[in-house]
């Protein structure tokens, strides 16, 4: 049987695994989504995060659940956001950086695992502590 999981990555842009990794999971304004089986990125997609502006705890976690993804890579993610993903049985990396494909590739590879809680700085109006 072969191992297939649905990966999702925040991303800056449009520009599919070659777009860059974006540092601020709740505030990424795409995703990408993509198929891996046995270890090998297939189909992706782009899709618009609809809660980038604003968004209320849960509903960035659920949006992604209900796009059928597995895993969770980004950059940066706060502790509540975490949380709601393990409950959901999808497993979360942070720590990403560079182009979508490298981070899908450090993830696969295992050098991309767990998670940290985000200590960024903000701007004006940005939330305070830990990012999510």
């Amino acid at each position: 049987m072969p191992d297939k999981k649905t990966i999702a990555v925040t991303v800056a842009d449009e520009n599919g695994l070659s777009g860059q990794v974006h540092q601020h999971f709740g505030y990424a304004p795409y995703f990408l989504l993509v198929e891996v089986t046995d270890g090998k990125t297939g189909e992706s997609r782009v899709i618009a995060n609809p809660y980038a502006a604003q968004h209320q705890p849960g509903q960035v976690p659920e949006f992604i659940k209900s796009q059928g993804a597995d895993v969770m890579i980004s950059g940066g993610m706060g502790e509540r956001a975490v949380q709601i993903f393990t409950n959901q049985g999808i497993s979360v990396a942070t720590g990403a950086m560079g182009t979508v494909q490298e981070a899908i590739d450090a993830y696969l590879s295992g050098s991309l695992r767990g998670w940290e809680a985000c200590n960024h700085e903000h701007g004006e109006g940005e939330h305070h502590g830990n990012c999510h």
